[in-house]
């Protein structure tokens, strides 16, 4: 804080604090605390609601124990995301790998501006383009006959396997940036000595990079896989009925429903969720907040 003091002068600096605490107490705190106590509500009309019966209860979060669908698609959401978090992790690590320690600064500008390219488009229009490449008479059914790796095309879509696929690719830059900017700092000076010293490849990752990228690998998994546990559209439009996300649910009961008050419960469920994970994948790596947050 003094730091920002000395930089921005002290009315720069109350306002930048000013702006940056109405925007967490007004658009992330109160709106939280307002889903929590509807959450713990029973849905009532509105000439109830201040009554008798508008008491506290835990009814909207024994729903989802009671209710065995519900209870089979959140903890199958729970399972997918982790696949989509260690799947995005395989694909990024090595490419974050070679920007950090192996491109050339001619060639590391040309690799950012391929992988953000795509991401100048739409979410949804992305999403969209592997619906079509995914089609029953899609590319993918097109390139795999001409290869002779299929006797007839197959249905991808509306598999789990699609929904997983789609979700790599949205959040591949949440995954690759965060391991690059921690392994930038590593001095390749360390690798080559680790090989010259006959340590392999794999021995080389383990105990010299991934310890030095810990950091960006949980802040990549964190985000990942609330990006993925989260996500609506990718699974809404990859999705069918045997890959169905717990986001879903909580849409019927908020848009089809009208049971906010459940639905509410169901947020908060996915919400604790995340926030554990976040605090499982910090003990995983080892790292504290001010790790993170670098």
């Amino acid at each position: 804080m003094g730091e920002v003091v000395r930089r921005y002068g002290p009315w720069l600096s109350a306002l930048i604090v000013g702006l940056v605490g109405f925007w967490i107490v007004v658009l992330v705190v109160l709106p939280q605390l307002m889903m929590v106590d509807f959450s713990f509500r029973p849905m009532l009309p509105p000439a109830e609601l201040g009554g008798p019966q508008d008491v506290y209860t835990l009814r909207n979060y024994e729903t989802l124990w009671a209710n065995t669908i519900h209870r089979s698609i959140f903890f199958q959401t729970i399972w997918a995301s982790a696949l989509v978090t260690a799947c995005t992790l395989a694909v990024c690590y090595p490419i974050a790998y070679f920007m950090a320690q192996v491109a050339d600064r001619k060639t590391l500008p040309l690799l950012v501006l391929l992988l953000i390219i795509p991401f100048w488009i739409n979410e949804l229009l992305r999403t969209f383009a592997w619906y079509v490449v995914l089609a029953f008479n899609g590319p993918l059914n097109w390139l795999l006959l001409s290869l002779g790796l299929i006797d007839a095309p197959e249905r991808w879509l509306g598999t789990p396997g699609a929904v997983i696929l789609g979700m790599v690719y949205v959040y591949i830059l949440f995954m690759v940036f965060p391991i690059y900017n921690a392994m930038e700092s590593l001095d390749r000076n360390q690798v080559e000595a680790a090989r010259d010293l006959g340590a392999s490849w794999t021995r080389i990752h383990r105990r010299v990079v991934i310890p030095h990228a810990k950091p960006g690998i949980a802040v990549g998994c964190i985000m990942t896989f609330m990006l993925a546990a989260g996500s609506y559209a990718v699974p809404s439009i990859l999705g069918g009925p045997n890959s169905r996300w717990f986001t879903e649910i909580i849409y019927n009961w908020f848009f089809e429903g009208g049971n906010w008050n459940q639905g509410a419960a169901y947020a908060f469920i996915l919400l604790i969720l995340c926030v554990g994970f976040i605090l499982l994948m910090m003990r995983l790596f080892k790292v504290g907040l001010t790790d993170v947050a670098k």
